[in-house]
Formats: structure tokens, sequence, C-alpha cells
């Protein structure tokens, strides 16, 4: 990445792709049935897509496939949709007033896609400016992979990260860059291995271009 990436920024559009809102479309009811409970019914669910696949479910290795799908299901790939899972983040007073742009670059994100269910691999940068607060390093790993961990599109993902960031540092002056693989894209469809999508969102400072190039610069130093 270099600081001509704005003029390079590109989206891959997938079939019927559309994005509702910034927001994660939840039922009012998400959270009412129990973490159990929704395993439970997602192993009999699954259970029945793989004997509709015809696959002999008495097999050894296949089992147990159901169960182990269910909890990944809840436990890990899509533990971000529940807000109890949301990371407690701390934020602490600018005491030694560093007042310069604070990157971290090249933190690995694992989500995925919600038209394909298949997995977005890729690398977010983060950049801001403290107002007055700064927040502990790896805690902008976690906010990455909270918002990573459910059913994404890169475009509602990115803004869900930046809107976090500006919300717990109280400031506008925060800037993120996202570059992903979509293996609905390089597994099924068109089937390209090699294209990737990149997504920017920015405020404050970094509406003015020259510090959005020195944050490109700097993410481009890590590399």
């Amino acid at each position: 990445m270099n600081t001509t990436i704005e003029k390079e920024l590109f989206e891959l559009i997938g079939d019927n792709h559309q994005m509702t809102s910034a927001e994660t479309p939840l039922r009012f009811d998400a959270f009412q049935k129990s973490d159990a409970a929704k395993m439970l019914a997602i192993e009999n669910h699954f259970f029945q897509i793989m004997e509709e696949l015809g696959l002999d479910m008495n097999d050894d290795s296949l089992k147990g496939t159901p169960h182990r799908v269910a909890k990944m299901f809840i436990q890990e790939i899509f533990s971000g949709l529940n807000p109890a899972n949301k990371p407690k983040i701390s934020v602490f007073e600018n005491s030694y007033h560093y007042d310069k742009m604070l990157v971290e670059a090249d933190i690995t994100f694992n989500s995925t896609c919600e038209h394909h269910f298949l997995p977005i691999i890729g690398k977010a940068h983060i950049g801001y400016v403290s107002s007055g607060k700064v927040i502990g390093l790896s805690k902008l790993n976690r906010i990455v992979d909270y918002y990573s961990r459910r059913p994404q599109v890169q475009e509602r993902l990115i803004m869900q990260i930046f809107n976090e960031l500006k919300s717990v540092l109280e400031t506008e002056d925060v800037i993120v860059v996202m570059e992903a693989k979509h293996l609905c894209v390089s597994s099924r469809g068109i089937k390209d291995e090699s294209s990737f999508t990149s997504t920017l969102q920015y405020g404050g400072i970094f509406n003015d271009k020259e510090n959005r190039n020195d944050f490109f610069n700097l993410i481009q130093q890590e590399k």
C-alpha cells in the first residue's frame, strides 16, 4: 500500500450485493433463546443439511460434525453477534500529552460473508490522534475481532469499527483501512484467487489529504 491508495481502492461486488444499514440486521428477539438452545437447534438443522447432501451420518468422521458446527457458530465465528461478548474497552488519560498520530498496522481479522457464509480473511490498519483519551493497543485488536465475528459485508464491518473507535476515543480523528480476500470470490463464482477488496473510512484531521498520506506511509513501513 502506498500514498496513492485512495485512487486504487476498489470493491468486488458479489451477486445481489446489498448493505441495508451500518448496523447488523438482527431480529428484536435475537437473544431471547439461550446459547445452549441455539446450539441444539443448529445441530439438528445442520444434521439435516448433511443428510440432504447424501452424507452417511453414521460414519464416525461425520456424526460429530453437526455439534462441532453449532458450537463453532455460537461460541466462535459468530460470537460477535451477542452484545454480551463485546470486549470491555478501557481508555486512559493522555497524561504524556502525545499529540501526533498513533498507528497500529496489520491487525489480522477473520470474518464471514453474509451472502454465502464463506470466510473473509484480511488485515486492518488503524490510526487516530488523541483528543485526551488513549486506548491500549490490544484493545484495537479486540474491537476489530469483535465486529468481525458475525456475518458481514466489508463496508459495514469497517463502519462499525470506525464508529466504535470514534465513540470510545471521543474523537473524529480516526482512520481505518481494511484489505481482505473473500472466499465467495476466490472459491466459487468467478473463482478469482488474485483479487482482494479494500475499504477506507476516516474523519476529522484525516479529511486532510496530507494527514491521510502520512498514515499510508506509516502502514507501508510495516510491510
